[in-house]
């Protein structure tokens, strides 16, 4: 009797410690190229998902220097950049030299709350002082299946790998 209570009591205990399901999670993976110039600048990139109204919902990422330089981030400063200083500020990171990175999105928005499933959009976007400007787009269905796109390089940005699993 006693190892039987004992059998029923671990196997318990392992239910309530195995994993839950995996929620659904988004993964970037963006390279910054090598640029051969005389004079090189990091660029400043900025990571975010915007609704089906094109209204930004989450900024994943914000690598940058100095502020004054984040008007060159167009379609970030328009959305995010010029209103939204406080959120700038906590999601700024330092600019990053050439290599591949991976950033993922766990679908909550800037307030922390999950998103409900529908059509969103990733949009990374890079600048640099002296250099060009670059910037991929990818639509997704948030709360569908697994999806996985590949977007060839630009001048500012390498391959891009987005995965939905």
């Amino acid at each position: 009797m006693r190892t039987l209570l004992f059998t029923a009591a671990l196997l318990l205990g392992l239910s309530l410690i195995a994993p839950a399901s995996k929620a659904q999670e988004l993964t970037i993976s963006l390279e910054l190229p090598v640029i051969e110039t005389a004079q090189y600048y990091r660029p400043y990139v900025a990571v975010w998902v915007e609704d089906d109204a094109q209204q930004s919902v989450r900024l994943i990422a914000l690598w940058r220097k100095e502020p004054d330089w984040l008007k060159d981030i167009r379609r970030f400063w328009r959305k995010i950049g010029r209103s939204e200083t406080e959120l700038v500020d906590a999601r700024t990171g330092a600019t990053r030299t050439p290599g591949r990175y991976q950033l993922s999105w766990d679908g909550l928005d800037d307030a922390g709350k999950p998103l409900p499933a529908g059509e969103y959009t990733v949009f990374v976007e890079a600048s640099r002082e002296q250099g060009g400007r670059s910037l991929q787009r990818q639509s997704f269905q948030w709360g569908g299946t697994a999806q996985h796109y590949t977007q060839e390089a630009m001048p500012e940005l390498g391959e891009l790998k987005i995965t939905l699993n």
